[in-house]
């Protein structure tokens, strides 16, 4: 076989996988697409068959109207509030117990490093009722603690902080160490800046999870002064049989998704780099 006929054989292999990802790229935003489309439509056009891409006549109005319909603003703001912070909290959480069991040796580490795992095999459903009553014990029911206190800690984002310290070398720590730092000091100036993209990662993952939490915050809210975005969205329902609200049940999905691109085109270089090095050593 001829270089030519190599080199046009490995193009034709390029061009054929290209064509693969783009087809699936399209796939999986055509939703997205239709659903941004049809916040702008008539009532009429949404539920047309067959499918209609783009609207006649764009309605932005219908983005006002949603904020009469519910309020919208204030669900907006909730949500911020409790995902920023429990995603911080799950930063913080995850990081420090990721540094303790990756480069601290104690009796029983490893036995507690799997139990913190099992409860990754442990159905939300299981421990919700226990949870919402230590919740309604501590007063919490109907506030913001109750809200983000309880999803301050996960196992997998301590799974995935103590994946990727464990490749960090120890000879970093024992240095810092000589020169006088405190395991604090070493876990602020060295751990958390090196540990950048598995934090970026768990970051994107913890912001999206939160920020789409509906159950919790269904169970533990009981004003509507304190409900989030999901719950917003699930109040749009009740008039499902109407047609007149669909284009609203659309212009709040598309509100709802803007945070979650933002953060992902925000920490997206990391990504990636994060998930990549987080390795199975250990």
């Amino acid at each position: 076989m001829s270089a030519r006929s190599v080199h046009l054989q490995r193009a034709s292999v390029s061009l054929l996988k290209y064509a693969v990802l783009v087809a699936g790229g399209l796939v999986m935003l055509a939703p997205f697409i239709w659903m941004v489309s049809s916040s702008l439509m008539m009532p009429r056009e949404i539920l047309a068959r067959p499918l209609v891409w783009f609207p006649e006549d764009p309605r932005f109005s219908n983005y006002a109207a949603l904020s009469h319909a519910v309020s919208f603003g204030r669900m907006y703001l909730n949500s911020l509030i409790v995902t920023v912070a429990t995603t911080l909290g799950i930063l913080l959480s995850s990081s420090l117990a990721g540094f303790g069991f990756s480069k601290f040796r104690f009796p029983g580490r490893d036995v507690l490093f799997v139990m913190v795992l099992a409860t990754m095999m442990i159905p939300f459903f299981v421990v919700l009722i226990p949870v919402f009553y230590i919740v309604h014990l501590l007063g919490w029911v109907n506030s913001y603690l109750g809200l983000i206190v309880p999803n301050l800690v996960t196992a997998f984002g301590i799974f995935l902080a103590r994946q990727y310290m464990l490749g960090i070398p120890d000879e970093l720590l024992d240095a810092a160490r000589i020169d006088g730092a405190s395991e604090l000091g070493i876990y602020w100036r060295i751990m958390v800046p090196l540990s950048g993209p598995v934090l970026s990662a768990l970051a994107i993952l913890a912001f999206v999870y939160q920020w789409n939490n509906f159950l919790w915050p269904l169970v533990v809210i009981r004003s509507d002064s304190l409900a989030t975005v999901p719950i917003g969205l699930n109040s749009l329902r009740i008039y499902a049989s109407s047609p007149d609200v669909v284009n609203l049940q659309m212009a709040g999905a598309t509100l709802a998704i803007i945070p979650v691109i933002a953060v992902f085109l925000l920490l997206q270089r990391y990504f990636v780099q994060g998930i990549a090095m987080t390795g199975l050593k250990g």
